[in-house]
């Protein structure tokens, strides 16, 4: 990026956030066009992002700009446009003059353009109309106070689940998410939890903030699933020799087909205070609401298991979530347990976490500031 020569484009306006926090990200994923339709969710506009829902192990189309092939990869965004896109550039404007202390200009400045000449051909919406919620993250940094709408959120849909919670989520280690769920798991009369999640993270600081704390936390839920209501997986497709893994970079939660979110947040501990964060919420208002939801949650698993949606939406509806995923978990192409004890191994965070996964800013020692 440094030296490039896109950056000196006319009608091109890069500004780095000078002000965030050291060990902080900014993390949002927000695309805004003429004031009249935004993308939020999980993907990076960035490298070894592009992928097709059949996640194939040698997609010869999936190579990055030198040419060389990469992993599946599932992400997940929502678009929207209306006044809920409209709200959404007014929070892409915002975290543009916070960073710069200018006024945006581009997508965020413009507003009142023909949404129907923004949206995709042959896109067709699951919701419509719909009431959109926007959920942030952010932390306190240039007298600005903590902002914590995401997790939140997060935390109150785990606790308003009545039959089901389904989760895609790259990371999983949040203290507080995973106390939720715990809690949620012990009640005799919670829902179904099915979590899909990345099974191999990338680099040795990833995989022991990450992939060992995760696998801690899963022990703990396992620990506290006294009625075998738990599911914890990683994707898989068919390869040549052997089963390649799909990365998870998606962030979603539904719960029964009541509520869905979409968006950049994580389930880790720095997605709670640290990162800024952005995601949007759907809850059910009317009957069609929540088919939509339900469908979403259905589709996505279809993928997963590769079976029909339709197939399903009966199981659930004979079995439950968490029974319907065993019963369909039979392809090549599936699901693969998270196969941790709940009386074997390490459950409590590792040491240290707090500086490889931390909640807030990390205030140093007076003498090294």
């Amino acid at each position: 990026m440094f030296g490039s020569d896109w950056r000196d484009h006319p009608r091109i306006e890069l500004k780095f956030d000078t002000q965030h926090p050291i060990y902080g990200s900014h993390h949002q994923k927000i695309v805004c066009i003429d004031g009249a339709i935004a993308f939020v969710g999980g993907m990076d506009l960035t490298v070894r992002r592009w992928d097709t829902p059949e996640h194939l192990a040698n997609d010869p189309r999936r190579v990055d700009c030198d040419g060389k092939p990469y992993p599946p990869v599932h992400d997940i965004q929502m678009v929207f446009d209306g006044g809920a896109a409209a709200a959404m550039c007014a929070v892409a404007a915002e975290r543009w003059h916070c960073a710069t202390g200018m006024p945006p200009g581009g997508a965020g400045s413009s507003a009142g353009a023909d949404a129907g000449d923004a949206w995709p051909d042959g896109l067709m919406p699951d919701f419509h109309p719909a009431a959109i919620a926007i959920a942030r993250t952010g932390p306190s940094y240039a007298g600005r106070a903590e902002i914590h709408e995401s997790s939140t959120l997060a935390l109150d849909m785990i606790a308003a689940a009545k039959r089901a919670i389904y989760i895609e989520a790259q990371y999983l280690t949040a203290k507080r998410i995973g106390a939720a769920l715990s809690r949620r798991l012990k009640a005799a009369d919670g829902p179904d939890i099915v979590i899909v999640m990345t099974q191999e993270s990338r680099g040795l600081l990833e995989r022991l903030a990450m992939s060992e704390n995760r696998d801690r936390l899963i022990r703990r839920l396992a620990r506290a699933d006294r009625f075998g209501r738990l599911r914890a997986f990683y994707p898989v497709v068919p390869g040549a020799k052997a089963e390649t893994e799909v990365l998870v970079h998606a962030k979603l939660i539904i719960i029964d087909d009541r509520m869905i979110r979409i968006g950049s947040s994580n389930l880790n501990n720095r997605s709670i205070g640290l990162d800024t964060e952005c995601d949007v919420a759907i809850e059910a208002n009317s009957p069609a609401d929540r088919r939509s939801i339900a469908a979403i949650r259905n589709r996505l698993l279809a993928e997963h298991l590769d079976c029909p949606a339709g197939d399903v939406e009966t199981a659930i509806a004979a079995d439950g979530l968490a029974s319907a995923v065993d019963r369909l978990n039979r392809n090549p192409r599936g699901l693969r347990p998270f196969k941790m004890s709940p009386t074997v191994g390490p459950f409590r965070s590792l040491p240290g976490t707090r500086f490889l996964d931390p909640e807030r800013i990390l205030r140093l020692p007076w003498p090294f500031r």
